[in-house]
């Protein structure tokens, strides 16, 4: 016999559906989990950060010029990698931005990301007044979200503690930790405070908290992602090397120290660390190597260059307003200085989804079947 909370939950999900876009065009089986709530940066920020005074926004044209919706604050020119995830688990219309998602539509799940965040608070303070929201931010938004939740279930904890607990959750932070933080000492000091060693252990273990604080709020299925080898952006290849071609692999190096760290936490976690967790590992730097190594076989022509930007490899200033970006965006792996192009992240999704190549212990097919 159902609960009030389960009958409640019913109508609300009943409302959501007629309410959203797009959800005539569902496929039969409708999604494969409940909801889907992102934590991150620039790399899968969908618009929480256009009314911020800061330079990582991307409110404006030609952001957006391959996006069904046009320009919304996403940092590439059409979906970036949750738009494509959520897509393949069946989602009939996006996750909205934490900014604008209000009542019902939060079952659906939301979209917390924030242009410059990491996992420290400082990180992203170099571009203008440091306007972003942090991870612990963003753990605050989404304790904020269950509170709002929680009374839509008629203040039922149980009905609610259930239903989060077969959504997924997906967190991808750490590379502005480095980008713009460590490895910029002209405005930071933590790379003459840490080695890169310490560094990563210093990071895990805030990293590890916040997690740890998901996890109390609700979360039980989540992917947490490794940092991309942005050693070999155009922003880094053009910062780096006179001949803009060659990957900067002291950065790398560093990146790999964490990435190795992350996915020890992956297996305490799953090891009962933290009850009921699953936790999955997504390898986004073994996928980015392997797509940067073969781009032609995967029909990009150009690799090392942003389709949108200004001076070396496009890159040493990021796509301006109005800018004319490259005609066909499909042949070029990054669109500006620092993300990929929507091509590249749907074939990034992907690989991610059903492949176990780039996923640990099961791929995130597996994850959302649990």
């Amino acid at each position: 016999m159902e609960t009030l909370g389960e009958l409640v939950l019913l109508v609300i999900l009943i409302i959501v559906c007629f309410s959203a876009r797009g959800c005539s065009q569902a496929q039969p089986q409708g999604p494969q989990v409940p909801c889907f709530f992102i934590f991150g940066d620039s790399l899968v920020d969908n618009g929480n950060n256009n009314g911020m005074l800061t330079l990582s926004r991307a409110n404006y044209r030609p952001y957006g010029i391959d996006f069904p919706q046009g320009t919304t604050g996403r940092f590439t020119n059409g979906r970036t990698f949750v738009d494509a995830l959520a897509q393949l688990m069946g989602f009939p219309s996006y996750i909205p931005p934490y900014s604008r998602a209000r009542g019902p539509e939060l079952l659906r799940g939301v979209n917390y990301a924030s242009g410059a965040a990491g996992i420290r608070d400082e990180t992203g303070d170099n571009l203008v007044d440091g306007a972003h929201t942090s991870m612990n931010g963003q753990v605050a938004n989404f304790a904020n979200t269950v509170l709002q939740m929680r009374r839509l279930f008629r203040g039922d904890t149980n009905a609610l503690t259930s239903y989060l607990s077969k959504c997924i959750f997906y967190c991808g932070l750490g590379s502005n930790d480095y980008l713009n933080n460590y490895f910029m000492p002209n405005f930071y000091t933590t790379s003459s405070d840490f080695t890169a060693k310490a560094y990563a252990a210093s990071l895990i273990q805030d990293y590890t908290r916040q997690l740890t604080q998901l996890h109390s709020l609700g979360a039980r299925k989540v992917i947490v992602t490794a940092v991309g080898p942005i050693g070999c952006i155009p922003y880094q290849l053009a910062r780096y090397h006179s001949n803009a071609t060659r990957c900067n692999e002291n950065i790398n190096k560093a990146i790999v120290l964490f990435n190795t760290e992350l996915r020890k936490v992956v297996d305490r976690f799953n090891g009962g660390q933290l009850q009921g967790a699953k936790f999955v590992y997504l390898d986004s730097y073994k996928s980015s190597t392997d797509l940067y190594q073969n781009g032609t076989a995967n029909g990009f022509e150009v690799i090392d260059k942003g389709c949108c930007g200004v001076g070396r490899n496009n890159a040493q200033i990021t796509c301006l307003p109005l800018q004319q970006p490259c005609t066909d965006r499909r042949k070029y792996l990054f669109w500006d200085a620092f993300h990929p192009t929507d091509q590249a992240n749907i074939m990034f999704a992907q690989a991610s989804y059903g492949s176990p190549s780039y996923t640990y212990p099961i791929n995130i097919q597996g994850l959302a079947s649990l």
